[in-house]
């Protein structure tokens, strides 16, 4: 019997968003959630993710002690290519900067396709930063093919 701890992939909740934001503030170290403000801002964008049945924010928790390790943003587009099929928008890929280098990546990513497959999505996307090369032989390792350039515009 393994030593491991066991893991839940659900959707987050009120209660972890300190949790998220700490794994969206800084990817190289470790922050803890009880020093994250949770803005006014951050409540809105929370509340408009859940309420939205085409958003997730899905989260990686520890089962015994309820501890985030991992989250995404999932975010489900309606297309006509593909046959008129939804495809899957992965975002926000983290995993607690302490946890990294023993599986939990690939077990969030697994999960969130598979669940895009559940769905009937017939195609999963994501960006990533060019300069962040470990994420992307991650991705590529996962079976991620580099198909497109992307562009972003700032407003």
């Amino acid at each position: 019997m393994s030593d491991a701890p066991a893991f839940v992939f659900r959707p987050a909740t009120r209660a972890d968003l300190p949790a998220v934001l700490a794994l969206l503030a800084d990817e190289e170290r470790v922050v803890d959630p009880a020093a994250i403000e949770v803005t006014e801002a951050y409540e809105r964008a929370f509340a408009a993710i859940e309420q939205d049945p085409r958003n997730e924010m899905l989260v990686l928790a520890e089962a015994g002690t309820g501890a985030v390790v991992g989250c995404l943003q999932a975010t489900y587009i309606p297309g006509l290519g593909k046959g008129g099929a939804e495809r899957a928008l992965i975002e926000a890929v983290r995993i607690r900067a302490d946890r990294r280098g023993g599986g939990l990546g690939r077990t969030l990513m697994e999960r969130a396709v598979a669940r895009a497959r559940a769905r009937g999505c017939a195609l999963v996307q994501l960006t990533s930063n060019k300069a962040r090369a470990d994420a992307h032989r991650f991705y590529a390792a996962l079976g991620f093919a580099r198909s497109h350039e992307g562009f972003k515009l700032t407003l």
